[in-house]
């Protein structure tokens, strides 16, 4: 794909508006959860940083992915929690606190993380010719699309505190409607081919999806978590930022094939946390 301007500046822009939301709804002592929480920020850590790499390769192998499709899963797998796991775990009644704490550490180890699983998913599952990140280069890309406005977001809301509740919920509006521009902005880049892709893409991103919004419930389940904290490790587990993703495969690697499989599941995975937020509220509002 040849780099146009929405890729090569409103992509990385939006992507950097949207964690300067994230990052207005942040404060340090989100942070010390790790503290308070150890047993539960570890666990959730842990299934995001490397259960959901790992399920994403099986499933590579599983469906006999290759090329672009298996990358795009892979940088799909690579990717912290967003915004969007944090307002679902608020909605679904989940720990809101842990759920941040575990979005913004993630943000954090991601920035590493990311080019090496990516290019090990290149030259693996790539095709000839196809782009390796530069490290180096990487890092400083998505820390400044990501790690710098979550940190402007957390000194504004540190330094302007009224200021920033009240901006809170107009920029979460406005990210989800950056979100969803940018995913109907990859859907229609490669439009004719969507029913081929969805027919790869579909099956496997909605099996990544619900896997790992059940294996993360079920060890925080298993390792005895109070049932929020069972809820946002599900939610943190199974809900990416589809967002960084597709910046990843759209703007660094420069090849929208590699995105369908990101905005496929990031379309589906509104229909699952429908689903999720269902269920607990209404598991919450049952009498016991």
């Amino acid at each position: 794909m040849q780099e146009s301007i929405i890729t090569a500046v409103f992509l990385p822009l939006a992507l950097a508006f949207i964690m300067l939301g994230m990052g207005l709804s942040l404060t340090i002592k989100d942070f010390k959860n790790c503290f308070l929480f150890p047993k539960a920020i570890l666990l959730g850590l842990a299934t995001q940083l490397l259960l959901l790499p790992l399920i994403g390769y099986l499933l590579i192998f599983a469906f006999g992915l290759t090329g672009t499709i298996a990358v795009g899963l892979m940088i799909l797998a690579a990717c912290p929690g967003g915004p969007t796991s944090n307002l679902i775990t608020h909605l679904s009644r989940g720990d809101t606190a842990l759920s941040i704490s575990l979005t913004a550490i993630s943000s954090f180890i991601t920035v590493i993380t990311i080019p090496i699983i990516v290019n090990f998913a290149i030259r693996h599952f790539g095709e000839a010719g196809s782009i390796i990140l530069p490290v180096g280069q990487t890092i400083m890309q998505i820390v400044g699309v990501t790690i710098i406005p979550v940190s402007v977001g957390m000194y504004l809301n540190h330094r302007f505190p009224a200021v920033s509740s009240r901006a809170d919920k107009p920029v979460r509006l406005a990210s989800a409607i950056f979100f969803v521009m940018i995913i109907l902005a990859a859907i229609l880049k490669e439009r004719e081919s969507l029913p081929a892709f969805f027919a790869q893409a579909g099956p496997v991103t909605l099996l990544l999806n619900v896997a790992t919004l059940l294996i993360g419930y079920y060890l925080a389940k298993w390792l005895l978590l109070p049932k929020p904290q069972q809820i946002s490790i599900s939610i943190e587990s199974g809900i990416q930022n589809g967002t960084l993703g597709i910046m990843i495969a759209a703007t660094l690697l420069k090849n929208s094939e590699m995105t369908i499989p990101i905005a496929i599941y990031s379309l589906l995975m509104f229909l699952t946390a429908a689903v999720v937020i269902l269920i607990h509220t209404r598991k919450a509002t049952v009498p016991s």
